[in-house]
C-alpha cells in the first residue's frame, strides 16, 4: 500500500475487471525421426513451411540406413510435407541418429559420420556441419576475378621496362647492336621477346627464334643466344612490337606471386620462348604472376599441371608468337564457394561469397565457415564448416584448395570443350544404423543439448507428437518407440501421440498391435497412404499416415475448433490408401480404437475414425481428450497470477469469474453441450471445495465441470411405414 506523507493529489492505477483466460494453441506438432541432415542436439527450431524443413533438415531423398547403406524412404521428410499440405502451420523436428546419445562433435567441431575433405598436408579441412550421407556435398570454387584479364597492344615503339614480342623480317646487319651472328648471315628474320635497354631492344635470353635469310633457298636457324640486342632505329619498317599483359583485377593491384590460371585455345608449343621447355597437351596452366603482370611462372605440380616437372617461366609477350593461342587469364585470389547437393551438377543449396585465401580476417575460410557459429540461425542453415591448420599461410591455403580439387575437372584435356572447374567433393558421410527406441527417447544434457523426445520437453507449445519413420522398423522397435511416445505424452500432460500401423498389417495384426496400448493420449491410424514420390525415384510410394493426420488435426482446429472430431476430413495429397478398408473390416477395427483411412466414391480419401486407444468410455474420442487438454492447459496457463495470492473469498470469487467467463465463451461458440450455461458447465471455488486443512496448507481447490460434445459417430435414421390418416 502506498504511503502518503506530503499533501497533494495522487493518481493511482487499479483494475476493476477479472483476469481473463486465453485459449492456448492446439495445432503445433512435433516430429521425431531420422532426416538427411540437421542438428541432433538442443531445443528444436519451429518450422512454418516445408521449405524451412528442407533448409535445415535436408530434402526428401532416401536415407542410407544400416551397414550396407540400404536405401530407406525418408519418411520424416514425407511426413513434414504431408503435415504442411494438410493445413499444419507450426512443426518442431527432433532429428534422431543411431547412437547419438553420448556423442558430440570433436575438438574441431566435426561430428562422427560427417562427410569431410582434407588436403594432403592437413592445412585445410572442409566438413559437413552435421552427420549424414547428404553431407557429401560438392564444393565449387568460383574465382571472383573471373573475367579475362589478358590484354594486348601493338605500340609503335618500346618504352619503360615492359616486355614485347618483336616480329621482323629481312633485318639488315646495320640493326645488329651486339651478338655473335656473322655479318654474312644477314638479313635475318627475328621472333623474340625483347625489352628496351637504352636505345636498343635487348633480346631476353633463350626467348627468340632467328633464321638467317642470306640464302633464301636454304634458310638456316641461328642460335638464339648469338644475337642479344638490336638497334631499334635500324629495324625494317615491317617490324612489329606486341605487348601482352594482365591488367589489375577489380580486387586490387597485382603482387608478386599472385596465383593465376592461363587458359589456352589449343595445345600450343612455345618451347622456343620458354627456354626449350614445353607443357605437353595441357590447355590449362596454373601458376603465379609477377607484379607487372607480364611474366607467368607455371608451377611444377602433378595436380595443378600434370606432367610439368620443373617450373616454366613464360613471358606473356611470347603468346604473340601463336596468334589466338591464349583464351583468357584469370587471377585466383578471392573466390565464392557454391555448395552443391547431389554431385558436381547438383542444385546449389548455399553460396559463401567474398572469401579469400588469407589465414585470418573476416573473409578467411575459418571466419566465414566457422565450426561453431555465434548465431544460431547460421548454425542451423550453414551446411559446411572449415578448419585451418595452425600456422598455415595464404600460399599454403591456396595450394591446399587446388590440391583438393578433382584433377579431371581441373584439367579437362586437349580435346575437351569443358571449362576447367574447381570441384572439392566431401566424402565419408553416413546416415548410420537404424535408430532404436533409446535413440528416439533421447537423453537430457544441459551442456551439449538434449536429444530425441527429451529435446521436446523444452518446447511447451507442442500438442501433437508423431514418429512416422519408426513404423518402418521391426515390430519390437516400433512398439518400444510408441511406448516412449506414450511416456512422453503422459509426462508432458498436454500432448497426444499419433500412432502409425506398420506397412501391410492384416486386420488381426493391427488389432493385436493396438491391444498393447490403453491410453487416452494415443490415437492409432491404419493403413498407410500412397503418394506420388516427390524424389522421382519411384512412381509412387506408401508412407505412414501420421504426417497427414497431424495436418488434419491442425486444419480442423483452425477451421472448426479442437472440440470437433478430426474425422470425415479429406486427406490431401493421397493417391489412394495402401489397403482398401471396407465397412465389414472397419466393424472389426473401430471397436478396438483403430481409426481407418478410407476411400469413398465421389467423396475422395477421408479420415474415417476419431477414437483414442483408451478402454475408458469417458475418453473414447480424440476430440474429447484433446478438448479437455485444451481447457486444462488454458486455465493453468492463464491463472498463474493466482499463485501466492491471499487464499480467501476475494481470490475464490476472482477465480470463479475468470473460469466462468472463459467457459461461457466456449459455450456460446458451440463447443459445449447444453441449452444454457448452467447445463453446459459449473465452476465451484468456495468452502464447499476446500477444507480448513487445505487452506492451512496453501491449497486452493476449484471444481470445474464441463459437458463436452461427443461426435455423432453413428448417424441413425429409423424409417417405417405408417397408415395415412383421413
Amino acid at each position: 500500500m502506498p504511503e502518503y506523507l506530503a499533501p497533494g493529489v495522487f493518481v493511482e492505477e487499479t483494475s476493476f475487471r477479472n483476469k481473463s483466460i486465453e485459449g492456448v494453441g492446439t495445432s503445433v506438432a512435433a516430429l521425431v525421426g531420422p532426416t538427411r541432415t540437421g542438428p541432433l542436439r538442443g531445443v528444436p527450431e519451429v518450422l512454418t513451411s516445408y521449405a524451412d524443413f528442407e533448409r535445415i533438415y535436408g530434402d526428401a531423398q532416401d536415407l542410407a540406413i544400416g551397414e550396407e547403406g540400404a536405401n530407406v524412404p525418408n519418411y520424416s521428410a514425407h511426413a513434414a510435407r504431408a503435415f504442411f499440405d494438410n493445413g499444419g502451420k507450426q512443426l518442431f523436428v527432433a532429428r534422431v541418429v543411431a547412437g547419438v546419445n553420448g556423442l558430440g562433435p570433436d575438438d574441431d567441431g566435426k561430428w562422427p559420420n560427417a562427410a569431410s575433405k582434407t588436403d594432403g598436408a592437413g592445412d585445410v579441412q572442409f566438413f559437413s556441419r552435421f552427420p549424414g550421407k547428404m553431407g557429401e556435398y560438392t564444393l565449387e570454387l568460383r574465382w571472383r576475378d573471373s573475367e579475362n584479364l589478358l590484354r594486348s597492344e601493338t605500340p609503335k615503339t618500346a618504352t619503360g621496362d615492359s616486355l614485347y614480342f618483336l616480329e621482323a623480317t629481312g633485318v639488315a646487319v646495320a640493326a645488329k647492336a651486339t651478338g655473335a651472328i656473322a655479318n654474312a648471315a644477314f638479313p635475318v628474320d627475328v621472333k623474340a621477346v625483347v625489352k628496351l635497354d637504352g636505345a636498343n631492344l635487348a633480346i631476353q635470353s633463350n626467348r627468340a627464334e632467328i633464321v638467317s635469310m642470306a640464302d633464301p633457298d636454304n634458310p638456316a636457324p641461328v642460335a638464339a643466344g648469338q644475337l642479344t640486342a638490336l638497334i631499334s632505329a635500324e629495324l625494317p619498317a615491317n617490324a612489329r612490337l606486341t605487348r601482352i599483359f594482365v591488367r589489375p583485377p577489380a580486387s586490387g593491384a597485382l603482387a608478386a606471386g599472385t596465383s593465376a590460371e592461363l587458359q589456352l585455345a589449343d595445345v600450343t608449343d612455345l618451347a622456343a620462348y620458354t627456354g626449350g621447355v614445353n607443357w605437353g597437351d595441357l590447355k590449362v596452366l596454373r601458376g603465379t604472376l609477377d607484379a607487372a603482370g607480364e611474366t607467368f611462372t607455371v608451377t611444377a605440380d602433378a595436380t595443378l599441371n600434370p606432367g610439368v616437372a620443373n617450373p616454366i617461366t613464360l613471358p606473356l609477350a611470347a603468346l604473340a608468337a601463336k596468334p589466338g593461342a591464349a583464351r583468357s587469364m584469370i587471377v585466383l585470389r578471392s573466390f565464392d564457394i557454391d555448395v552443391r547437393n547431389g554431385g558436381k551438377d547438383g542444385e546449389v543449396i548455399r553460396t559463401y561469397a567474398g572469401l579469400s585465401t588469407a589465414p585470418t580476417g573476416a573473409t578467411s575460410l575459418a571466419a566465414a565457415l566457422p565450426a561453431n557459429p555465434e548465431r544460431r540461425a547460421e548454425a542451423l542453415s550453414s551446411p559446411i564448416a572449415c578448419v585451418l591448420a595452425d600456422g598455415a599461410t595464404g600460399d599454403d591455403i591456396q595450394t591446399a584448395l587446388v590440391a583438393m580439387c578433382d584433377a579431371a575437372a581441373l584439367n579437362p584435356g586437349a580435346s575437351s570443350l569443358d571449362e576447367p572447374r574447381y570441384l572439392i567433393a566431401l566424402s565419408g558421410g553416413s546416415d548410420g544404423a537404424e535408430p532404436s527406441s533409446t535413440d528416439y527417447a533421447g537423453e537430457t544434457d544441459e551442456i551439449k543439448g538434449s536429444t530425441g523426445l527429451k529435446a521436446l520437453e523444452g518446447v511447451e507449445d507442442v500438442s501433437i507428437v508423431m514418429t512416422p519413420a519408426a513404423a518402418e522398423s521391426d515390430e519390437d522397435v516400433h512398439t518400444a518407440v510408441v511406448m516412449e511416445v506414450q511416456k512422453h505424452c503422459r509426462r508432458m500432460r498436454y500432448r497426444v501421440g499419433i500412432v502409425d500401423s506398420r506397412f501391410g498389417q492384416s486386420i488381426s495384426e493391427v488389432r493385436a498391435f493396438a491391444g498393447q496400448f490403453d491410453d487416452t493420449r494415443l490415437a492409432l491410424y491404419h493403413p498407410w497412404v500412397v503418394i506420388p514420390d516427390p524424389t522421382g525415384t519411384r512412381r509412387d510410394l506408401a508412407v505412414p499416415p501420421a504426417g497427414f493426420i497431424a495436418g488434419v488435426y491442425a486444419r480442423t482446429d483452425v477451421d472448426r475448433g479442437v472440440h470437433k472430431a478430426p474425422a470425415n476430413e479429406i486427406v490431401m495429397g493421397a493417391l489412394r490408401f495402401e489397403q482398401q478398408i471396407n465397412t465389414f473390416q472397419q466393424e472389426l477395427l473401430n471397436p478396438n480404437g483403430i481409426n481407418c483411412l478410407r476411400s469413398f466414391a465421389g467423396r475422395g480419401h477421408r479420415v474415417w475414425g476419431g477414437r483414442t486407444l483408451s478402454s475408458d468410455p469417458e475418453w473414447k474420442y480424440v476430440n474429447v481428450r484433446r478438448y479437455f487438454l485444451y481447457l486444462e492447459r488454458s486455465i493453468e496457463k492463464s491463472t498463474q497470477w493466482a499463485v501466492f495470492e491471499p487464499n480467501g473469498e476475494a481470490l475464490w470469487a476472482n477465480i470463479r469469474t475468470s473460469v466462468e467467463d472463459f467457459l461461457f465463451t466456449e459455450w456460446r461458440n458451440g463447443r459445449l453441450l447444453g441449452g444454457t450455461p448452467k447445463e453446459a458447465y459449473f465452476v465451484r471455488c468456495d468452502r464447499s471445495t476446500m477444507t480448513q486443512n487445505d487452506i492451512d496448507n496453501g491449497r486452493m481447490v476449484c471444481l470445474v465441470g464441463v459437458a463436452a460434445l461427443k461426435p455423432a459417430e453413428f448417424v441413425i435414421f429409423r424409417i417405417g411405414q405408417k397408415t395415412a390418416d383421413a
